[in-house]
């Protein structure tokens, strides 16, 4: 099937794994709570390591198939990161998230506690 023609959550799904996997900054922002920040150095690390290489998706945790939320347990602890999507001046929703040239992406890593 052509790009052009993917239903839209393909190409969300397509878009959201691109950053996740690679954090690429110039289409989006990764954001880390206090409850991440406050790990050490290694701990971090691994956090952000499980992120880029989840693949545990489930339909109750993503039901359109876009990619967009994670739980991960690292040394006990319950961590969620989600995806959420903005305009590119970033005071509003994105008008498309399956056009990156008007989304900018934000990845939020916290706690499950920080939700």
């Amino acid at each position: 099937m052509a790009e052009s023609h993917k239903p839209s959550h393909e190409k969300i799904r397509s878009l959201n794994d691109n950053f996740r996997q690679k954090l690429i900054v110039n289409t989006g922002t990764v954001l880390l709570t206090q409850g991440v920040i406050s790990l050490p150095e290694g701990s971090v690390a691994e956090l952000l390591d499980r992120v880029r290489t989840f693949d545990q998706f489930t339909p109750d945790d993503d039901p359109h198939g876009e990619h967009d939320f994670g739980a991960i347990d690292l040394d006990a602890v319950r961590y969620f990161w989600k995806i959420d999507y903005y305009d590119q001046s970033k005071t509003g929703g994105s008008p498309d998230p399956a056009d990156p040239t008007v989304t900018h992406r934000v990845m939020t890593i916290m706690r499950a506690d920080e939700y």
